[in-house]
């Protein structure tokens, strides 16, 4: 597959596109979508338009968000199928319920007995394909309700683990108490989940501290275009006549 770019109009909503957005930190990847949705239906006075994003990116992290508009909504399921590529920051000696900061610390560990050589045989651990199991604070479904619907509440929270694979997996940086990395890895990899478990594999904790999305597939951050300079760059010049 040919980079791809992100294209500054003319747009043609109704007919389809696929749109680079880079999500904002604290925004929900639903936000984007209806922040978008309304964005184009006010300014061309198209009364009903599908739109959808092609994987959920959690609102404690930023990044690439693949946005379909119209019959490009067909290709959602085949762009979310597509392997994902995340940097961040691995938070060490520490836990969290939800594996990242939405949580309070719960336990804390000593760092002492940790060593650079450890870190990086821990990230090669991880390549490959295993079972993982997802936080319990996520958007999965139980029974007809969302897991962290039922962990906010203090319920019984059942999980199974998941298939996924890691494709590549490199510690870019050690400052002490953070680990900075990259990975490459399939569908439905929760890295928050990676985060606690890279953790208990050096015999102590960790958190996710930050994350951001920099690949779905070949489609890269580098030609996404920021929520707000997109919807500023809507031109109604350019989709009245494409919403007829």
């Amino acid at each position: 597959m040919q980079e791809q770019h992100f294209k500054l109009g003319p747009y043609k909503f109704s007919e389809g596109e696929t749109l680079l957005i880079n999500k904002p930190l604290h925004w929900t990847s639903f936000d984007v979508v209806n922040k978008i949705r309304f964005a184009i239906t006010k300014k061309a006075g198209i009364k009903k338009l599908k739109v959808g994003h092609a994987g959920t990116l959690d609102p404690l992290a930023d990044g690439l968000l693949i946005v379909n508009t119209g019959k490009m909504t067909k290709n959602i399921e085949a762009i979310q199928s597509m392997p994902k590529e995340y940097t961040g920051v691995f938070f060490l000696g520490a836990s969290r319920p939800s594996f990242d900061k939405e949580t309070e610390i719960d336990r804390i560990f000593p760092l002492d007995s940790i060593s650079y050589d450890e870190i990086l045989a821990v990230g090669k651990s991880f390549l490959g394909k295993q079972e993982q199991l997802p936080p319990i604070y996520s958007a999965i479904k139980v029974e007809g309700k969302r897991l962290y619907k039922s962990a906010r509440e203090g319920g019984e929270v059942s999980i199974q683990p998941r298939p996924i694979e890691i494709y590549e997996f490199e510690i870019l940086k050690v400052e002490f108490p953070l680990v900075y990395f990259r990975i490459l890895c399939s569908k439905g990899t929760y890295i928050r989940s990676i985060a606690s478990d890279f953790g208990k594999k050096l015999s102590s904790g960790a958190y996710l501290d930050q994350l951001t999305r920099t690949k779905i597939g070949e489609f890269s951050l580098d030609n996404a275009l920021d929520l707000g300079s997109f919807i500023e760059n809507i031109e109604e010049s350019s989709l009245v006549h494409y919403a007829k």
